[in-house]
């Protein structure tokens, strides 16, 4: 038989309004139909969050003036395992930091339902959108377990991802899932995004049609 599991992504304080630090627009409002595929029979539920330490490489506070400021300037970054392959990661307002209030799971998402929290991004020099590897290609210990291996371990085949934001950590997190092997889909009544046009939602989208991911309704079939 098929099992699936449902991934709740960084469903946060700080990105959701009204007070947090890198909110989307709405974040909030995907609550309730998350809430509803976590009621569903799903074989598992996981949640992720962005826990990073106060001296996180992304954020502002980190680097230095006039090329820190939020959501304009970008930093380079090396691959641990590999020091000559570097990346530009973009740079953030602080946000996320661990045992902070910004950091917890939304109190509109019944937390007593998902059977597992991963927490990602632990590791200041790494950046992880994704909870199954950090923006190399990376598994480690900036993840607090490894994913892939608790989905494989309970005979999951489908992964259905939901979450903030879209065109970021969803889209991250579905791509490496699709990676890893399983079968997987997007709910779309699930997903807030920051950029809906070309160069976000809808360049995601032709990514996850390119990769095989499907995007599909919580009336489809499929859920």
């Amino acid at each position: 038989m098929t099992k699936s599991a449902l991934l709740v992504v960084d469903m946060q304080e700080d990105f959701c309004p009204p007070h947090g630090a890198l909110a989307v627009a709405g974040g909030r409002d995907i609550a309730s139909p998350i809430s509803r595929l976590l009621a569903m029979p799903f074989a598992l539920t996981v949640a992720t969050r962005d826990w990073h330490p106060i001296d996180h490489v992304s954020f502002d506070i980190c680097n230095q003036p006039p090329n820190n400021k939020a959501f304009e300037c970008s930093t380079m970054i090396s691959n641990p395992q590999n020091a000559a392959d570097s990346m530009a990661i973009p740079i953030w307002p602080v946000h996320c930091v661990q045992g902070t209030p910004g950091a917890e799971i939304i109190p509109e998402i019944n937390i007593s339902e998902v059977n597992r929290v991963i927490d990602k991004g632990q590791d200041k020099g790494r950046e992880m959108f994704s909870p199954f590897a950090d923006t190399f290609g990376n598994k480690s210990n900036a993840a607090s377990f490894d994913l892939a291996a608790y989905l494989n371990e309970n005979g999951i085949s489908r992964v259905f991802v939901v979450g903030i934001a879209g065109e970021h950590c969803v889209r991250c997190t579905a791509i490496d899932a699709k990676k890893e092997g399983f079968e997987v889909y997007v709910v779309e009544e699930g997903v807030k995004c920051i950029d809906y046009g070309e160069d976000g939602w809808e360049a995601t989208r032709r990514q996850f049609e390119k990769a095989g991911i499907r995007l599909v309704s919580i009336e489809g079939l499929e859920v």
